[in-house]
């Protein structure tokens, strides 16, 4: 089992910033790749980033892509995204997961955080 806490969202302007983290417990943490997706009031859930358990790949959703960055800490077991240039589109709650492999797929991850909110205004 791997546990995820997600935290650091919040309410900023558009334009601003935001740095989100994941911290992992449980299992080996560079076991697993990881990504970021996040699900907007009655939509579906959607791929933002991704991570390889090396760090050597990286995948981003062209949404969000030369806006946000992911990266992981391998010491303190942690995922960031970090997100600038925010966008009022960019309000949802942000998930972090854990998988095996290296997926935009949510089907293919098996841990979920609980989600943080991030809500950014006009």
């Amino acid at each position: 089992q791997v546990q995820l806490v997600e935290s650091g969202g919040g309410l900023v302007q558009a334009g601003g910033s935001l740095r989100l983290s994941c911290a992992a417990s449980g299992r080996t943490f560079s076991n697993y790749a990881m990504g970021w997706f996040r699900q907007a009031p009655g939509k579906e859930r959607e791929f933002v980033a991704a991570m390889s358990r090396t760090g050597a790949n990286i995948d981003y959703a062209n949404s969000v892509k030369g806006r946000f960055t992911i990266s992981r800490d391998t010491a303190k077991k942690t995922t960031y995204l970090q997100m600038n240039s925010l966008k009022p589109e960019d309000t949802a709650v942000y998930y972090c997961a854990a998988t095996g492999g290296f997926y935009r797929n949510d089907r293919a991850y098996d841990y979920w955080g609980q989600g943080t909110q991030v809500t950014v205004s006009s």
